[in-house]
């Protein structure tokens, strides 16, 4: 099984929620910081902590929630200056995607730059990842 993590904004077709429109604050947040002073630099430093153990960690969330549902979801955190993710959410909320976001809440990340205001909020550093899963 190949397994893809794609970086890329899933639209959204429903109408909003609250929630939603919180949500979707978040992804809009960790995408715009990816590009921003330091952005390139940390998404290489992260990736390169996190290709391999959530590729593993995927596949066990896939086969511990047989038959799973794969689709596609977008995992958002926000990373304190010591590397931990905090406020880690998926949407959208299948028992794959919730479990991976427990693994990933477990983790502690490279330490991210300074994040420009009004990207960060007090010392976290917002990210997203999009999540694709194919056979």
């Amino acid at each position: 099984m190949s397994i893809i993590l794609a970086v890329a904004l899933q639209l959204i077709t429903a109408a909003p929620t609250h929630a939603d429109e919180a949500f979707a604050a978040r992804v809009s947040r960790g995408k715009s910081i990816e590009t921003a002073a330091g952005g390139p630099a940390y998404q290489k430093a992260l990736w390169g902590a996190l290709t391999d153990p959530m590729t593993v960690s995927l596949k066990a969330c896939i086969a511990h929630n047989a038959p799973a549902d794969t689709s596609p979801f977008t995992l958002v955190a926000d990373v304190q200056s010591s590397g931990r993710p905090s406020h880690v959410a998926v949407e959208p909320t299948t028992p794959v995607a919730k479990c991976l976001a427990g693994w990933f809440a477990t983790l502690t990340l490279p330490a991210p730059p300074a994040a420009p205001p009004p990207l960060s909020q007090g010392a976290i550093y917002p990210i997203e990842i999009d999540v694709s899963i194919t056979p």
